[in-house]
């Protein structure tokens, strides 16, 4: 997959905004409900490196592929940067933003997913008092 369509997956998943932040930071960043699932850098040297949160154990799996590195400034809260998102499988990449994506949906309220998605998310299961 390259740029483009990578962008174009981005801001299709439900209820995606994209914002373009200027100099210094040089990002565009894909965010759901105010929380960012992923982003490109725009400016040289690194523009179109690409970067999404993922869980630890992907992390590890992740930054030991050349071309994958911790994200400056965001490393530390498991999100990497591709550096040639055509590196990577189309399928494989799909699955990795769609979970930084649910990850970041996941952050808000119930109330506000649904208004976000529109889809209809499933009842909380109840914990009752003597249940195995």
């Amino acid at each position: 997959m390259d740029t483009g369509h990578l962008k174009e997956f981005c801001a299709a998943l439900a209820g995606a905004e994209v914002r373009l932040h200027g100099a210094p930071a040089n990002i565009l960043v894909y965010s759901i409900g105010g929380k960012s699932f992923a982003y490109f850098k725009t400016s040289e040297p690194e523009r179109w490196r690409f970067s999404f949160k993922a869980t630890p154990e992907r992390f590890l799996e992740l930054t030991d592929i050349p071309g994958i590195k911790p994200a400056r400034w965001r490393g530390r809260h498991q999100w990497v940067t591709v550096v040639d998102v055509r590196s990577l499988p189309d399928a494989y990449l799909r699955e990795l933003v769609e979970w930084s994506y649910n990850h970041a949906l996941g952050k808000l309220s119930r109330a506000r997913q649904v208004e976000l998605t529109g889809a209809s998310l499933p009842p909380r299961a109840r914990a009752r008092r003597g249940d195995p």
